[in-house]
């Protein structure tokens, strides 16, 4: 089975689909699935594969996130002003680590920090 997202215009995951081993080209799998998505949604060509275990585009695709094509990778909206991209992972990390010590925690934009809740 592989996964593939559903793009809109701006490159923004609509839909996650799962095609079939059996459709899929081992060769050539993200261009053979493509195809057969093309088809199977009408014409809608604006698909890119994605992986649970992140061998491919970073993160797995979920609703919402941003597929970056200069990087090859799925990026969630950024979720604070502050929060900077982790180039490596393409995931956003808070300018202050969040605290490890079983208690929960919300960031707080104003204060640039953890606060327990």
């Amino acid at each position: 089975m592989a996964h593939f997202a559903k793009l809109d215009e701006n490159n923004i995951v609509i839909d996650v689909n799962v095609v079939n081993n059996n459709v899929l080209d081992p060769n050539n799998e993200e261009a053979t699935g493509v195809a057969f998505l093309t088809d199977w949604s009408g014409g809608h060509s604006n698909w890119k594969q994605t992986s649970y275990n992140s061998n491919i585009r970073k993160n797995y695709a979920g609703i919402g996130m941003i597929y970056d094509e200069a990087r090859d990778a799925f990026i969630e909206p950024q979720p604070f002003s502050s929060w900077t991209l982790n180039e490596e992972t393409c995931r956003w990390e808070p300018p202050t680590p969040k605290p490890i010590d079983g208690k929960w925690y919300k960031w707080s934009e104003t204060l640039l920090n953890w606060e327990e809740i």
